[in-house]
């Protein structure tokens, strides 16, 4: 046996796998990625970024279109407003016109001014966009309603004054006239400020070929004159186009005695002489005639005998004569003078306003009292 073959076995050596190499400086994997992950990711983040600016400009787009919209629906809400305004102004002046004085001018009046109130709030009740310009249009907007609203309550509440024949309906016919003045103005606003307002709206926001409505409610300033109103509420008020209250209107006036009747007998102007049976009183029908071209009011009449006794008198007061008409008053003389009495009596219709001849208003007549 060899003397190698005695020695023991040697220790089979395990091998162990290789550490990994660090790197060189800060840990880096020397390891580089390759170009087309790089390539992928660039072209990922493009895609995003074009993505997100489409959405950007579809979002604003749709905004735009959205504001754009509300801005129609505005400018089609007030013209819808405006007409409705113009056409309670065409009833108002179509029942102002008629000249007539009845109850249904009241009730008709009555209806325009439930409808003012309601155009009023559906005004008020309006969302402008957010334009600072539709903003001052709709407060615009809200004053010319609540002009046009106040003032045909107003007008509403005076014209049972201004209809009547009290002395009161000079002073309602003047202030329905100065509420004429509260539709001036409500036009005003509306030209000067709502249609030019929604206009520059329409403009800032690139939209055209939109109709911009208009809105007038006064017909014409005529109106603003009491004259005219006078003539068309209640002509016999004493206020008359190109007159102030109290002056006579344009026109002839004036009165003409047509008879006098003392009981039955139809007396005749002096010098003849009227035989009238003496009594207690002595009833006189005077009747005259308006012989102008207007209405008058206030008409006296006086009745004068003297010769007696003592000088009696007699007067009354008629409201109102229709010119081309007769009108009769019935006078009482008391007491009357005993038989055998020769007396004068004078009957006048006192002048009017206005009344330029006057040689006919008076008339002298003879009596003898038996």
């Amino acid at each position: 046996m060899s003397f190698f073959d005695d020695e023991p076995d040697e220790p089979t050596r395990v091998s162990r796998p290789a550490r990994p190499r660090r790197a060189a400086s800060g840990g880096r994997s020397a390891t580089a990625e390759p170009p087309d992950v790089a390539r992928r990711r660039l072209i990922a983040f493009g895609v995003l970024a074009v993505v997100v600016i489409l959405m950007i400009l579809f979002v604003r787009s749709c905004s735009s279109n959205a504001h754009k919209n509300a801005l129609k629906d505005y400018n089609r809400d007030v013209a819808a407003i405006a007409a409705d305004s113009d056409a309670q102004s065409k009833q108002l002046f179509q029942v102002l016109n008629s000249g007539s004085g009845s109850s249904d001018v009241r009730v008709a009046v009555s209806q325009v001014r439930l409808q003012t109130d309601e155009d009023a709030s559906r005004a008020k009740a309006l969302s402008p966009p957010g334009d600072d310009e539709a903003k001052a249009a709709q407060r615009s907007l809200e004053l010319v309603m609540n002009l046009r609203a106040a003032a045909v309550t107003k007008i509403a509440d005076l014209l049972p004054k201004a209809l009547s024949n009290q002395g009161s309906n000079v002073d309602a016919i003047n202030q329905i006239a100065g509420q004429m003045q509260a539709f001036l103005a409500s036009d005003v606003v509306y030209s000067q400020r709502v249609a030019p307002l929604i206009q520059q709206a329409l403009d800032k926001n690139d939209i055209h070929q939109q109709n911009i409505p208009l809105s007038k409610f006064l017909p014409s300033i005529g109106w603003l004159d009491a004259g005219q109103v006078g003539d068309q509420l209640n002509p016999d008020a004493g206020v008359s186009r190109g007159a102030k209250p109290g002056q006579p209107k344009p026109g002839t006036h004036g009165h003409g005695l047509v008879s006098v009747t003392a009981g039955e007998t139809t007396l005749q102007p002096s010098p003849a002489v009227n035989h009238i049976t003496a009594s207690t009183s002595l009833p006189l029908d005077v009747v005259f005639a308006n012989q102008g071209q207007n209405t008058e009011t206030n008409v006296k009449v006086t009745a004068k005998l003297t010769g007696g006794p003592r000088t009696v008198t007699a007067s009354r007061t008629l409201n109102q004569t229709e010119p081309g008409k007769n009108a009769t008053l019935t006078l009482q003389l008391s007491p009357v003078p005993p038989k055998g009495t020769s007396t004068v009596l004078q009957v006048t219709v006192a002048p009017v306003p206005g009344e330029k001849k006057t040689d006919n208003n008076t008339q002298k007549y003879t009596i003898l009292f038996g």
